[in-house]
């Protein structure tokens, strides 16, 4: 994964080093960055972030002579990305671990990006930290949708809350957050129907789920391999009711990886997980060092 985005920053690395060997002029340096910002578009890494990354490199490097030029160089690079993926200090676990309960956390996205998948994985992860978890079938749009979900309670031993097909899915999240309060659980995971940000009547619909049911996080589900497609969506559903986090799934796919930097820019909210799989551990922790280190692999 994030192969695209590897390329493109050894590529970059590999001139900028032949340069520094003398002072590297604002000509050549302009040019350079230039391929390079282009490179970051084809790798799926949105217009504005490649922007501010390349900025960030201009100041640090323009002018620059031999002494110390590789630290330079490997320290612009690498601020310039953090800067971008560690948007906000958020850990997951911790979070769980701290908040009061119950937490409602409420799953969006379109239909299609492993949303219900990534819901059972997240149970499955809470579940074997040792938290009782509720799951609200929050689709009701969607024939079949009560019924995916459900095979994942069945298979977790968690319990699913849900209402027929085209019940009020405020109401659906509602009557959960109810039954995990009554009840002592810990965690109310609710599916909402996968929505396109362009369908208004549906956004509306999920307005009103957070309204109503006030979540403690709101967790926007895409794939990796969407690329830029899915940083105009993560920007419409957090413009609408405000994104704490993003899961991308697919990452075990050929993706280029800008959409994971691009994601972190455009909400200003961190990536907590990457999905690599269909199997319930098949779920791997975000970590912006971890990102960074693979990115600077020769």
């Amino acid at each position: 994964m994030f192969d695209g985005v590897r390329k493109r920053l050894n590529a970059f690395r590999k001139e900028a080093k032949a340069h520094l060997k003398r002072e590297l002029d604002e000509k050549t340096l302009e040019r350079m960055l230039w391929d390079f910002e282009t490179g970051l578009l084809e790798s799926d890494v949105a217009l504005p972030v490649a922007e501010d990354i390349v900025q960030s490199i201009r100041a640090r490097l323009l002018g620059t002579k031999r002494k110390h030029a590789d630290d330079i160089l490997e320290s612009a690079l690498r601020d310039a990305l953090g800067k971008v993926l560690s948007a906000k200090d958020f850990d997951f676990d911790e979070y769980i671990e701290s908040a009061k309960k119950p937490i409602n956390i409420v799953f969006v996205g379109i239909n299609g990006t492993g949303k219900t998948t990534t819901i059972a994985k997240i149970a499955h992860r809470l579940k074997k930290s040792g938290y009782s978890i509720v799951i609200a079938a929050g689709d009701t749009h969607r024939a079949g949708a009560s019924e995916q979900i459900g095979i994942h309670a069945k298979r977790l031993g968690v319990k699913l809350i849900e209402h027929q097909v085209g019940a009020d899915p405020a109401a659906v999240v509602y009557d959960g957050v109810q039954y995990t309060r009554a009840r002592h659980k810990d965690v109310l995971l609710a599916d909402t129907a996968g929505r396109l940000h362009t369908k208004v009547g549906l956004m509306d619909q999920l307005k009103k789920i957070c309204r109503v049911t006030s979540p403690d996080l709101v967790i926007f589900v895409d794939e990796m391999i969407a690329g830029n497609d899915a940083v105009v969506r993560a920007k419409m559903f957090n413009e609408v009711v405000g994104i704490d986090g993003s899961i991308l799934t697919k990452a075990d796919v050929d993706a280029k990886g800008g959409a994971a930097i691009s994601i972190a820019y455009a909400t200003g909210a961190p990536i907590l997980f990457l999905g690599t799989g269909q199997e319930y551990d098949d779920m791997v922790k975000f970590q912006p060092e971890w990102l960074l280190d693979r990115l600077f692999e020769e």
